[in-house]
């Protein structure tokens, strides 16, 4: 007995440090390097498709615009041409932009729309069918895009997708397993079923996925441009298939989508400088309102997965999502306090509330700000090329496949993007995100997102390309894979493989991946006053590092995922 109790607690010692800040985690893993280029995303091929414009000679943003086309062929669960998203890029010039591209409530979107006549929320109807879909606005951005910044033809950067599309291409585990999971709802949808099932049965590993009907429709992008999508054919068999299932995009709704381009939302963290989304994302938002928080302590090596360090991010993660829920929505249509939101000085009162006990939500209150009065299954990408231009897009259908509706004929999933509405201000969405007025469903206007498409400057030059999907917690993950960075001195591949933890101010605890806590740290935060929701993964992040010193390119796909890093 004795000698069986001395061998579990040399284990547990074992796996203890061998997750703690004294042993990297897979500290034995190096990056994928490169000195041109290189693409990073959650499909191998959509990756490869990427290096090869580069390759090509297309620039950073000619590579992340056929890498956008070809995730809407090869990860059907999140890369789309039926959703939206947003674009951060950093050109080898100096400037600074980002693309917004999210979705748009229809024209006859409602307040109260997924209410019932009692007043209750109906989460059903904001979560499948043609009710859940917002405006697409893949296509529109993902072509202004390369027609401004980019420097080859449409043709060139979509017929990859179309081929893979046409000629179809061999199903990994993780996919067939996904059409598998999601079957019986698709089996409400005729068009679905019939895409995503191999004549009635389920597909299964090696088995070749040909999209006859979705290589039609890219053909028809590539004819006409943003035509052939929002206008014509395309848009004729969208707004049958909405409307045969009582939604509300109109042909009027496509003819008017315009994606938007935006100034980012910058900070600066420790001498680096932080490019971010703005609203109608959240994320960068609240990425630099962490950061600017977290600045004020001094991190050491050891510190690394500590009960201290722990409490420090949390504290700091709560009271972000809590201004978050107060004040952010679509810039179009509400007025925010971006500026004192993202100021050091607001940074530092938060930092003075925090002590050495966890601080309950209820007793975390939104700032004031006295003249202001008013999705988890996505993917990112990170490209760099060897002339310094950088692009951060994620992009998304909200849950897994979206509304779970194919446009028949089209063969393209819709996305569920109204569920990031606050359908009634203090009712959870799916992700237990909590909204305010700010965040309203309006006619025309985009909802709230979490995604944070970042890229860090290093003296004026791209050093960390980094995203995440995960709902919520994207913008968490996006905070630990810089920190790990700049402040424990990982590189792009240690940083993203560490276990993470995640905190949202509501519902009130902490939720963490395996090995990121030991039984020590976890003893030592409930003392401290901290809830535990359960152990789950966290997001899945694509990044990128440049070391300007010798020009290496280093690149690293989550091990959560199925993507890989490509470059050349």
């Amino acid at each position: 007995m004795h000698i069986s109790i001395s061998f579990k607690s040399i284990i547990s010692g074992i796996l203890i440090l061998l997750f703690s800040s004294r042993f990297v985690f897979a500290s034995a893993k190096i990056p994928v390097h490169a000195k041109h280029g290189m693409v990073v995303s959650a499909s191998t091929i959509a990756s490869k498709v990427g290096v090869e414009i580069l390759k090509k000679g297309g620039n950073a943003i000619d590579a992340a615009v056929a890498t956008g086309f070809a995730l809407a062929v090869t990860y059907p669960f999140a890369g789309n041409i039926g959703g939206g998203g947003f674009m951060v890029i950093h050109l080898k010039n100096g400037i600074n932009t980002t693309i917004d591209f999210r979705e748009k409530a229809p024209g006859k979107a409602y307040k109260n729309m997924f209410l019932d006549k009692n007043g209750n929320f109906e989460p059903k109807l904001s979560l499948e069918g043609a009710t859940s879909s917002g405006v697409p606005g893949s296509v529109a951005g993902l072509i202004y895009t390369l027609k401004k910044y980019g420097t080859m033809k449409l043709k060139d950067v979509i017929q990859p997708a179309i081929e893979l599309a046409e000629n179809g291409f061999p199903l990994d585990k993780n996919t067939a397993e996904s059409f598998k999971e999601y079957l019986h709802d698709f089996r409400k949808y005729p068009a679905s079923f019939k895409k995503f099932s191999n004549n009635g049965e389920p597909y299964k590993e090696g088995e070749i996925f040909k999209q006859p009907e979705l290589a039609s429709t890219l053909k028809e992008i590539e004819d006409k441009g943003d035509d052939g999508f929002y206008k014509g054919k395309i848009a004729d068999l969208l707004v049958q298939q909405i409307h045969s299932l009582g939604g509300y995009i109109s042909k009027e709704d496509l003819q008017n989508y315009k994606p938007v381009e935006r100034k980012p939302v910058t900070g600066t963290y420790r001498g680096y400088e932080i490019v971010s989304m703005p609203p109608p994302s959240s994320g960068g938002v609240a990425l630099i309102e962490m950061l600017n928080i977290l600045e004020n302590y001094n991190f050491k090596q050891d510190d690394w997965g500590s009960s201290e360090y722990i409490h420090k991010l949390v504290e700091a993660m709560k009271f972000a999502f809590a201004d978050r829920t107060k004040y952010l929505g679509d810039p179009d249509f509400v007025k925010m306090p971006i500026a004192e939101l993202t100021s050091k000085k607001y940074a530092r009162s938060i930092f003075e509330k925090i002590t050495n006990r966890a601080i309950p939500a209820h007793e975390i209150l939104p700032g004031k700000f006295p003249e202001f009065h008013e999705s988890m299954e996505t993917t990112h990408y990170s490209v760099y090329d060897g002339e310094g231009n950088a692009v951060s897009t994620t992009t998304t259908l909200n849950s897994a496949f979206g509304s779970k509706v194919v446009v028949a004929g089209a063969g393209f999933l819709l996305n569920n993007e109204m569920d990031d509405f606050s359908a009634k201000p203090g009712v959870p969405n799916q992700f237990g995100l909590m909204g305010s007025e700010a965040n309203s469903i309006q006619p025309n206007k985009r909802m709230l997102s979490s995604m944070t498409p970042t890229i860090v400057l290093k003296d004026g030059k791209p050093y960390i390309i980094v995203g995440s999907p995960g709902g919520s917690t994207i913008i968490t993950v996006v905070l630990q894979v810089i920190m790990n960075c700049i402040d424990f001195n990982m590189n792009i591949r240690q940083a993203i493989d560490m276990p993470r933890i995640h905190d949202q101010w509501l519902p009130d605890e902490i939720y963490y991946e395996r090995f990121a806590l030991s039984p020590d740290v976890k003893n030592n935060l409930i003392k401290m006053g901290y809830k535990f929701g359960h152990e789950r993964t966290l997001g899945l992040a694509e990044g990128i590092m440049v070391d300007n010193n010798d020009g290496t390119i280093y690149g690293a796909s989550d091990p959560r995922g199925p993507g890989s890093a490509v470059g050349y």
